[in-house]
Order: C-alpha cells, then structure tokens, then sequence
C-alpha cells in the first residue's frame, strides 16, 4: 500500500509585521502567531517610523498596524508605506469603532479594519484573509459607517473649528487663531452641531472624537 497524497499546502508561512507604541499587546498579537503553524513574526515597531523602517527591512506579507501612536500615527504611516510599496496588506487595529477614521484608513489603502477588542477571535482569520487580498471591516465599525453614510461631512475648516473647541478656545480665540471674525465661527459651530446631530459644543467635541473626525 502506498501512503496517501498530502494535502497541497502552501509552504511559506505568512510573515506578520506588528505595529503598536503598547508592548503588551505586541507581545499578545506575537504569542497568538507563534501559536499558527501557517504565520511567523518577522517584526515589530512602536511608531509610525519604525513601522516604514521595518517594513523596508522585512517586507512582510501582512502589517497590523495600530492608529495612534506618538511621533508619527497609524495612517500617516499606512500611506508612506502604501506609497513605496503598493501591494503591502495592512490591517488596522484600533480601540475606536469611529466611521470617520475607518473611511480615511480604508481610502489611504487599509485591507482590514480590525478592533482590539476582536483580537482574539478574529485576528488571526483577517490575516489569512488579507493576505489572500480579501478586504474586511469589523461588524461594529461597519454599523458605524452604515448609520452615518447619509450624514453631511464636515468641511475642512469645520474639522479645524472642532478641533479648536476640543482644546477648549472659546469662539474669539478660535476667530484670532484663524483670522475670521467671530460671527464666521459661529456660523461654523451651528453647521457643526447640525451636521452631527447634538445641541451644544461638549456633545459635538465627545461625537467627534468618537467618530474619528478629531484627534485629541
């Protein structure tokens, strides 16, 4: 008798790159890969540059790659990456379920959007799913960007306003910062509190933040 045929298997595993200024949730994402016989860590980056150094230096198969960060952040870097190098597969790992910041990470090239919350039951699929050139969003952000699809977008100078408001400048401060009277700002924070459905400016700024249309 002869022995069975083995399974065609591919037989390069798939080479991991991670992201994150966190080095407990580096080294959770790395112990779940060590686990996968089909997966290997290659690299691991605490900021957006480390992450393009890495990348040159590894050119991984798949990136998970968190958004906030210091020096440089999650897209700043998706984008310089993507912009060298095409065809790289990142996924997005974040705490925030925010439409805004999702839509701006799938258009600068994100193959996934990933929550951290997720991590445990859906990582390691998404990988293999992404490095077959499969595209995901985690349910609750999909949700999000379904709820909030036929919504006004805010205007880049409105996003400025938000912003200013978030650090706590009242409206003649945020007038001189921007060199437009008074009145203009007020005109911006009422379209402002339309566009996103609350009646005052703490509301708006939560919203916002939540969202991903503001940075703290």
């Amino acid at each position: 008798m002869g022995s069975s045929p083995k399974m065609i298997t591919d037989p390069s595993p798939i080479r991991v790159l991670t992201v994150d200024d966190h080095a407990l949730i580096r080294e959770g994402i790395g112990a779940l890969i060590s686990n996968q016989k089909d997966m290997r860590l290659v690299g691991e980056a605490s900021n957006g540059r480390e992450a393009i150094e890495q990348f040159r230096l590894h050119r991984p198969d798949v990136t998970l790659m968190d958004l906030q960060m210091p020096e440089m952040n999650g897209i700043d870097a998706l984008i310089a990456i993507r912009s060298e190098f095409p065809q790289a597969r990142i996924i997005v790992l974040t705490t925030y379920a925010g439409d805004t910041l999702c839509k701006r990470a799938m258009k600068a090239g994100a193959q996934a959007y990933l929550l951290k919350g997720n991590v445990r039951m859906d990582l390691l699929d998404t990988i293999r799913a992404a490095r077959a050139g499969k595209k995901f969003i985690h349910a609750e952000v999909a949700a999000e960007l379904a709820s909030h699809a036929a919504d006004d977008a805010l205007s880049k100078r409105e996003i400025e306003v938000l912003s200013l408001i978030a650090a706590g400048n009242s409206n003649k401060l945020i007038a001189d910062q921007l060199s437009i009277s008074e009145d203009t700002v007020k005109g911006h924070v009422k379209s402002i509190l339309s566009k996103l459905g609350v009646n005052d400016r703490t509301h708006a700024v939560t919203v916002g933040l939540k969202r991903g249309i503001i940075e703290l």
